[in-house]
């Protein structure tokens, strides 16, 4: 087994521990608290993300003026748009960092659910869910984390891009993505799936906060 796979086994056997001793003993319990976990050592990269996004889009008249002005010379236009975000020190790829930070993670969760070694004891199980186990579309009831996993994710675009509508590419994303992860969430261990909505329910309260605290330094510049 790889070792970031026992990695991820011992500390869920850990974070088991940790609900046992306030009564709580739950292989559920534990997955959501290592997503707040993961979720809380990563929010510097998340603000990072969100401050480089909204100076994106505060950006985007001059990127169209640039477009513009440059439309029969792509290559020349991209390099003045590059030079952009550098004088105003903005990632274009900054967005994309959170997400790789997070893919090992998912992976490890994963496979560390495939081979977990207490799959059948009563403690794997939550809400009515083998947290082991992939139930696909055979039980009305099991499609609950499935929609939640879809709807979450919805909303935590809607939150993270609020005119995602406005723009083809990104509305395109905001309806695909959330029935492709829906379809995905059926297809994996549950464990993954309640993993993925806890993500999503975390990412929206930080995201929430994100834009509280931008908007305000908006109104209410240093």
């Amino acid at each position: 087994m790889n070792i970031i796979v026992q990695w991820m086994t011992d500390l869920l056997k850990w974070l088991y521990n940790l609900t046992s001793v306030v009564g709580l003993a739950n292989y559920g319990i534990a997955i959501i608290l290592l997503t707040i976990i993961i979720k809380s050592l990563i929010f510097p990269l998340t603000w990072k993300q969100m401050v480089s996004m909204r100076k994106t889009v505060e950006l985007q008249p001059k990127i169209k003026e640039i477009q513009k002005k440059y439309k029969d010379k792509p290559q020349e236009a991209n390099a003045k748009i590059m030079e952009l975000y550098k004088e105003n020190n903005v990632n274009p790829a900054g967005g994309c960092l959170p997400l790789l930070v997070q893919l090992p993670i998912f992976w490890a969760l994963y496979s560390a659910l495939l081979h977990f070694p207490y799959g059948n004891e009563a403690s794997a199980n939550f809400l009515g869910f083998n947290l082991t186990q992939s139930y696909g579309f055979t039980s009305p009831y099991h499609l609950i984390l499935p929609l939640l996993a879809a709807a979450t994710t919805f909303l935590q675009t809607k939150v993270t891009s609020p005119n995602a509508s406005q723009d083809p590419t990104q509305k395109m994303m905001l309806y695909i993505m959330p029935v492709f992860l829906g379809y995905i969430t059926a297809t994996v261990p549950s464990g993954l799936g309640l993993y993925w909505v806890t993500m999503n329910i975390v990412s929206i309260l930080q995201q929430l906060f994100i834009n509280k605290k931008l908007s305000n330094k908006e109104v209410n510049p240093a």
